[in-house]
């Protein structure tokens, strides 16, 4: 009689290690034979197979993994083994599987570069690093050629908590940690159901429910000030339907326009997003863009008049100084003194002491600044 346990159900997990590991494991077994490798073989050697509490689960798990191999299109094939034995072994086939000669054009090479450089993040830079060096080792071109070096974006890394509340919101599992608030600057622990992380503005927001206010909540995750700590079990709570953007959107205030002059062919991305104003209110714009910018405006007629959607009154000006003298806002206010105020500041970087300041349309503003109306996180 076996002494092998009852055969577990097809829907209970049969080992303890993640199942994309244990698939990795088997094709770099499958990889590395030198012939071919039998069915007990793969279970004696392969990480995560030799805790199959049965045969039947065994055969289960292994052919899973097989035709989840071939619809990702690695190329797993069945050979016999030779012998006086029928018993069948299992390889990758090498000719199938191995990539074709690289050969990139410098242009190319520099569309690689600018994704390789686009996240600053720590836990991803030196696999690309590495596999940058191995491109043009491989002959891929010279990296002094690339044609786009120097204008990747740089995406700001969401830090440590990034990884425990992924987790976290793949288990379901309660997390707690200490957060900055925005409006005070108070440091006060957090006790959440994570639901979802999102990117917007250039940072990165935890939407979740907070359970010692009994609400949904968003952190930015930039505030989050000690190490993200998982407790309880898995499972502890259901994420409900919701829509990111909605959720967002409450926590970076309602939907508002800006009006703004742009030279033109300037300012794509802004203008991607944007409205020419009615022609009826052109002229009250032509004449605030002279009173705000006079002689550097020139001929208001030579400018486009726009309307752009924002949420975040800081983000917009930001954006909005980020063009340097190719946008000049005309209103909101609010808007208007916080892009000039980002100038201002921009410019005095390069000012010697004492020097007058900027002048421009910086210098035809009230100086008086509006704090950022900031919405609260959590």
């Amino acid at each position: 009689m076996s002494s092998d346990p009852p055969p577990t159900s097809s829907s209970a997990p049969a080992t303890g290690l993640n199942p994309a590991e244990r698939l990795l494991n088997l094709v770099i077994a499958l990889v590395n034979t030198n012939a071919a490798m039998t069915k007990q073989q793969v279970r004696t050697a392969v990480a995560g197979y030799s805790d199959a509490p049965s045969d039947e689960a065994f055969e289960r798990m292994f052919e899973r993994d097989k035709d989840m191999l071939r619809a990702l299109g690695i190329p797993v094939v069945t050979v016999g083994t030779g012998g006086h034995t029928d018993e069948l072994g299992y390889r990758i086939d090498q000719d199938a599987y191995a990539l074709p000669p690289i050969d990139l054009t410098p242009a190319e090479l520099g569309v690689l570069s600018l994704a390789a450089q686009f996240w600053q993040d720590k836990t991803l830079q030196t696999d690309i690093t590495r596999a940058m060096v191995k491109l043009r080792a491989a002959g891929a071109g010279d990296p002094s050629a690339d044609a786009l070096a120097g204008l990747a974006p740089s995406v700001r890394a969401v830090g440590d908590a990034y990884g425990p509340l992924m987790e976290a919101i793949e288990a379901r599992r309660v997390v707690t940690f200490s957060y900055r608030a925005a409006y005070n600057g108070a440091v006060l622990v957090r006790h959440v159901e994570p639901w979802r992380i999102a990117a917007r503005d250039g940072g990165w927001y935890l939407m979740c429910f907070d359970r010692d206010r009994q609400a949904p909540r968003v952190f930015r995750m930039t505030r989050i000030e000690s190490r993200v700590r998982v407790t309880g079990p898995a499972g502890a709570f259901e994420v409900p339907d919701f829509e990111t953007d909605a959720m967002l959107g409450k926590t970076h205030g309602e939907m508002r326009q800006a009006v703004v002059a742009v030279r033109p062919e300037r300012a794509s991305a802004l203008r991607a997003r944007a409205k020419a104003v009615p022609d009826g209110e052109r002229t009250t714009y032509d004449a605030r863009l002279t009173a705000s910018a006079g002689a550097l405006a020139g001929d208001p007629a030579g400018w486009d008049i726009l309307q752009v959607p924002y949420r975040s009154l800081t983000g917009m000006a930001s954006e909005a100084a980020g063009y340097g003298a190719a946008v000049v806002v005309l209103e909101p206010e609010a808007v208007r003194e916080e892009t000039v105020r980002r100038l201002r500041a921009a410019a005095a970087l390069g000012d010697p002491p004492g020097s007058p300041g900027p002048v421009g349309p910086a210098s035809a503003t009230s100086t008086t600044r509006t704090a950022p109306t900031e919405a609260s996180h959590g």
